[in-house]
């Protein structure tokens, strides 16, 4: 029962565009293991003890519990007799990671680091250049830009095929960013092999997230702003952050204004929800500022 009622929850998750991967398989887990102790139903104890045993760390105890817990909820709202587990059972989910917010010198710092890397003469400086330049200019997930495809690149903009949440959307891009991104791809055709990735490794292929990675912490803590190893530092998809941060930093105007602005923003991300990107008010001093001024005009208009 618990096995069909998951298969379900799954193919309707699907169906309104998500991928639901990593949940399908934690599901699925849970149903079998529910079912092996006899369970027709979400058991709190069944659920607790199934999230224990994930011994890699609290936040996969956690997201374990996490997902069998919005699976009870779907359940509980046909059959009461499902039971819904503890949120806190293994301790309160961490608070958002606070983004680090690239200033302007810092990122030409890093393409220009980029730029440097050997060797000489080869396709590889150029890749890393253009691509990071491209993640700092659009505000692409780097999942995004590593899987764009030479077709991909039209003139009315970049195609992001099924991204994060399933969905397709054309990215505008600026004379600037088009000419870079031009100029890369004429240098490429010299060294272009048979995949047609935009971005490509030494090897002529799709270059691998793990080694991109690699080579912006080492970018980042070669221009000295990595506090080192072991600590939090920069992540790449904080050019992603920094894009949307300086994006509403330059929205000026009512309340309507920048209610526009950011259903604009939301859109070119790519976000699933408005609510993830209202999340970036809060990100820089001056867009709190921003927040408190529009709060207290609010408050004093309705106070007469």
């Amino acid at each position: 029962m618990l096995s069909a009622a998951v298969e379900r929850y799954i193919a309707l998750h699907r169906a309104t565009g998500y991928r639901f991967t990593s949940e399908s398989s934690l599901l699925r887990l849970f149903a079998r293991h529910a079912t092996h102790r006899g369970d027709e139903f979400v058991r709190s104890q069944t659920a607790l003890e199934w999230a224990a045993e994930a011994y890699s760390s609290a936040g996969a105890r956690r997201q374990r519990l996490h997902v069998v817990r919005r699976f009870a909820r779907r359940m509980c709202a046909e059959d009461p007799r499902h039971e819904m587990p503890p949120p806190d059972a293994f301790g309160p989910v961490p608070p958002r990671r606070t983004p680090y917010i690239f200033a302007p010198g810092t990122i030409c710092s890093l393409i220009d680091g980029a730029a440097a890397l050997g060797p000489i003469g080869s396709l590889r400086p150029r890749t890393y250049a253009t691509l990071l330049g491209l993640l700092a200019c659009t505000g692409l997930r780097i999942s995004e830009a590593l899987a764009l495809q030479l077709q991909d690149i039209t003139d009315a903009g970049l195609v992001i095929r099924f991204s994060k949440f399933r969905k397709s959307r054309l990215v505008p891009l600026h004379d600037t960013t088009r000419r870079a991104l031009h100029a890369y791809l004429d240098a490429r055709k010299r060294y272009a092999g048979t995949d047609a990735a935009v971005f490509l490794s030494e090897h002529r292929t799709r270059l691998p997230y793990s080694t991109v990675n690699a080579i912006f912490l080492s970018l980042i803590r070669a221009i000295g702003i990595h506090p080192g190893p072991g600590k939090q530092g920069p992540r790449i998809h904080d050019l992603r952050h920094t894009f949307a941060v300086r994006s509403l930093e330059q929205c000026a105007g009512d309340r309507q204004d920048v209610a526009r602005h950011m259903l604009a923003l939301s859109t070119y991300l790519g976000h699933a929800r408005l609510a993830h990107t209202y999340w970036y008010l809060q990100a820089t001093p001056q867009l709190l500022a921003d927040v408190a001024a529009q709060s207290e005009s609010l408050a004093t208009r309705g106070a007469r």
